[in-house]
């Protein structure tokens, strides 16, 4: 398998070879994330298959990225493989590391 990185600001935010993609998002498994970079955002947003996502704020190096990852804390029965799992955007890379 192939390893994939989420990199922010310099830092690397989360590695894994245990990727599930969905609809271009790489999912990365919640155990895989270099927690000292992540705080819970108030944001909640719903997807009308997937379900009610909740959102991370990144912080490197004193700056901030406010809701730039999310996950489903309970996916609907459709989006069940990404239960556990989080995505990256908001000038988050993801690449092959």
């Amino acid at each position: 398998m192939t390893t994939k990185r989420a990199e922010w600001n310099g830092a690397v935010l989360a590695e894994s070879d245990d990727i599930v993609t969905v609809e271009g998002n790489a999912y990365f498994p919640a155990a895989s994330l270099r927690a000292e970079h992540f705080s819970p955002s108030a944001t909640h947003t719903v997807c009308g298959w997937k379900g009610t996502a909740s959102y991370y704020t990144v912080t490197v190096g004193g700056k901030t990225n406010p809701d730039a990852a999310w996950f489903y804390p309970e996916p609907r029965d459709a989006a069940k493989e990404i239960s556990g799992r989080v995505a990256f955007w908001k000038g988050v890379t993801v690449r092959e590391g």
